[in-house]
Order: structure tokens, then C-alpha cells, then sequence
């Protein structure tokens, strides 16, 4: 079994980035872990989308 983990400030590069490695490795995914965190800096607030997929090796 091996993990990739995707890390992106925006929701929909995140699904894109999924998305393009799931078409890649076809149906050997186990799982999908999904977090999103959001921080401050100053009056901003920051964004953290990340995805981590479990897979088998083929």
C-alpha cells in the first residue's frame, strides 16, 4: 500500500489535483482522508485544502 498526499490553498485545484491522480491509478484506491484547516495572518485568513489517498500497489 503506499499514500499521496495533495496540499492546495484553493477547493477546486484540490479536486482537480485528486481527481487527475485518480484517474491514474484507476480503482486501486482504499480510502480518502479530507481536512481542511484556516489560519490568520493579520486581517487575512488563509486556507489550507489537503487530501491524503491510500492505494494499493499494483
Amino acid at each position: 500500500m503506499k499514500v499521496k498526499i495533495f496540499d492546495e490553498m484553493h477547493e477546486k485545484d484540490l479536486e482537480n489535483s485528486v481527481n487527475n491522480f485518480l484517474e491514474q491509478i484507476g480503482e486501486s484506491f482504499v480510502d480518502i482522508k479530507y481536512q481542511v484547516s484556516i489560519s490568520m495572518f493579520g486581517e487575512e485568513q488563509i486556507y489550507c485544502f489537503s487530501a491524503m489517498i491510500i492505494y494499493t500497489c499494483e
